[in-house]
């Protein structure tokens, strides 16, 4: 460690060339704001994907359909899949969206039945008591997430149009589940008949609650063999793995960008590196009177890793505080099938980007430091 009296010394090597400090800082932050971009979408991928003991919902399907616009179940499901061993509740649903495609602007329409919407979704939202009141009042009211008004613009009362669906703004939700914050919640009758004439008692999904998390298997079974003889057969599975399969092919690019994220890392080990072996180059017989003057050669080592995570943290923190101001801005979410998948903005994913970027620029001055502290006086003085 470092004692904090050399600190100033550190800070003046850092600032004596500026124009390599300022470059060497910008290539770091630019490396790390991607770095950043990439760890907060894998962040949102696995909050969005990765299912836990406490999970107790399933999603029923149309059998080997994937988008909305293809998966048509009878709504008269209900009520034989509410009388199944195991099921605590069924939620008819329908979807519908502006882009079926995967997208980062997409509007998703959810039909609920109202007394469904307040049992079941309520307690994962939070709405204003006259939004609720206002939104059950009118039939073409739609509750809509915090990140799709921000996205759109959108406040208490407007009326917005998006897949020829024309809805009133009575209220905007809030939540901690992405599947929540990006959607327009309406009634489900209200869009049954906006989506078509014929879509009457028609749904595109039931969500199914278990009364165990380990009847989610035999209950999605039941299901799937109950309707497996009907001219609708259904697929049944738990609501993460639903929306790990249907949005597949987004995770694997998104799994593949965790390669960039590295390359990023290597960008940042690579700048730093050469910033730190041309400013030991420049400074070899400042060295040496430092060693004259008693400064050991451990000590000078230390001065010159210092000297790295200095560099490194000042660029890391301008890249990942850019990074999650543009995030939370831009509150940006990739959809896909009427799913959702946001982009984190954990201050946890961007703090260890800052930490890897420290110990990035601690192993990029070890080498240097390593051969300036070894180096002999009389050596020093001789070099050019």
């Amino acid at each position: 460690m470092l004692a904090p009296r050399f600190l100033p010394l550190v800070l003046k090597q850092v600032v004596r060339q500026r124009t390599r400090t300022l470059l060497t800082v910008a290539g770091v932050a630019v490396a790390m704001f991607l770095f950043s971009v990439v760890q907060a979408m894998q962040a949102g991928v696995r909050a969005a994907t990765e299912q836990n003991a406490a999970d107790t919902t399933l999603v029923v399907y149309r059998k080997d359909r994937w988008c909305p616009f293809a998966s048509r179940l009878p709504e008269s499901y209900v009520s034989q899949i509410a009388r199944l061993p195991g099921v605590a509740g069924v939620v008819p649903i329908k979807i519908v969206v502006s882009n079926c495609r995967a997208s980062l602007d997409v509007v998703t329409f959810r039909g609920v039945p109202d007394e469904q919407f307040v049992a079941v979704f309520g307690p994962h939202v939070r709405v204003r008591a006259d939004s609720l009141a206002e939104w059950r009042r009118r039939s073409d009211a739609a509750l809509i997430g915090a990140t799709l008004a921000a996205r759109r613009g959108l406040k208490v009362g407007d009326r917005f149009t998006s897949a020829g669906i024309t809805a009133y703004v009575a209220g905007i939700i809030d939540s901690d589940e992405p599947q929540h914050d990006n959607v327009a919640y309406v009634h489900l009758p209200f869009l049954q008949f906006a989506a078509g004439s014929r879509a009457g008692g028609i749904v595109t999904q039931f969500n199914v609650r278990v009364t165990d998390p380990a009847q989610l298997e035999p209950v999605a079974k039941a299901i799937d063999e109950l309707f497996q003889a009907d001219q609708e057969p259904t697929v049944t599975s738990p609501e993460k793995a639903f929306i790990a399969r249907a949005a597949s092919d987004v995770i694997e690019i998104v799994g593949f960008m965790g390669w960039l994220g590295w390359g990023c890392l290597a960008a940042v080990l690579a700048l730093i590196a050469n910033a730190i072996v041309l400013s030991v180059r420049d400074r070899i017989r400042e060295h040496a009177v430092l060693q004259t003057l008693g400064f050991r050669g451990a000590l000078i080592a230390r001065l010159i890793v210092t000297e790295g995570l200095v560099l490194s943290l000042i660029g890391g923190a301008v890249g990942s505080i850019v990074a999650l101001v543009v995030l939370r801005w831009g509150r940006f979410a990739l959809s896909v099938d009427g799913l959702s998948i946001s982009v984190a903005t954990d201050l946890w994913v961007f703090a260890s980007g800052l930490g890897l970027a420290g110990a990035l620029g601690v192993l990029a001055g070890l080498v240097p430091a390593w051969q300036a502290g070894r180096r002999e006086i009389v050596e020093c003085f001789r070099a050019v």
